[in-house]
């Protein structure tokens, strides 16, 4: 079993990695050279108190989440947020290796609106294996606000330097939204074939009778079956549906349930325990708030 290390502070990668102490206490930008890369991280998992977002090219590794690896040999962008786990699989240098890794402590945005609304950038809960990948516009964009950010904290640190810092970070993270949405519209029909993908699991899911054993589906259940993060699957469906995860699936068993309601002579309670509720009245209730009728006035209108 890998020994856990956690790394709470910025000062202390620094300290690790053999560089200067950071210029600010709270965010640094670590450019990627071969000192960085050649690091031995060793047979360790990395508990990080601090958000990560690190652009890597031409290294040729692997970055590795849970049951997930990425290989970062091309440019891409990999984002983390405090306490996630991460290892490191060995690493080659490479001639041409850029890349660079914004490190930003959550007490550094905690006033600030981004430091509220954080979550609501999902990417930073999605794979390694799920990264953006940017085109050559979108690095010199990226690579603009990270020198703004540099510039900011190696001048002369005033009252304005930190809401000027998190000001760019928000723009990152912003840009980086749209650039993933760029990235799910250009996939867009690798994503009809994860859509259908999902709807044959959806059908085994009741077909081969899980609901009995397992209660009501999940976006945990089926986004580790699809080998993704909730959050990457969540937002897929959003992109190609317009609805999110648990949206669609609770669409699917309203219409499993109609189905059920209309071509069988079922009771009411029957039909709710096959569906995975432990409950009927459970299901009644969720069954009239989004259809507007009750089960049972449901079969007798239609």
């Amino acid at each position: 079993m890998k020994n856990i290390v956690h790394i709470s502070t910025i000062s202390e990668v620094h300290q690790a990695l053999g560089l200067p102490s950071p210029k600010h206490p709270l965010v640094s930008v670590i450019e990627i050279d071969k000192a960085v890369t050649g690091y031995d991280y060793g047979d360790h998992t990395y508990i990080y108190g601090f958000y990560q977002v690190a652009f890597k090219a031409g290294i040729k590794g692997e970055i590795i989440y849970g049951r997930n690896s990425y290989d970062f040999e091309q440019g891409s962008l990999v984002f983390s947020k405090p306490g996630q786990a991460q290892s490191y699989a060995e690493t080659e240098e490479m001639e041409g290796e850029t890349g660079w890794v914004l490190l930003f402590h959550p007490d550094l945005i905690r006033r600030f609106d981004v430091g509220k609304n954080i979550e609501q950038y999902s990417f930073f809960s999605y794979e390694t294996h799920e990264a953006l990948h940017v085109s050559e516009d979108e690095k010199k964009v990226l690579q603009e606000l990270i020198s703004q950010i540099e510039k900011e904290y190696c001048n002369n640190i005033d009252k304005h330097t930190q809401k000027l810092i998190v000001s760019n970070i928000e723009l990152i993270l912003d840009y980086c939204t749209r650039f993933y949405d760029r990235q799910f519209y250009v996939r867009a029909n690798h994503n009809l074939d994860m859509l259908a993908k999902l709807d044959n699991h959806l059908k085994d899911y009741f077909d081969q009778e899980k609901s009995l054993e397992l209660g009501l589906p999940t976006v945990k259940y089926f986004s580790e079956l699809m080998n993704m993060s909730s959050s990457y699957l969540s937002d897929m469906l959003k992109n190609a549906t317009g609805r999110h995860a648990q949206q669609y699936l609770q669409d699917y068993l309203l219409e499993r349930a109609k189905n059920q309601l209309l071509a069988t002579d079922d009771q009411i309670s029957q039909i709710a325990y096959g569906l995975g509720f432990e409950y009927p009245q459970h299901f009644s209730k969720l069954f009239k708030s989004k259809v507007g009728l009750s089960p049972v006035e449901y079969r007798k209108i239609s």
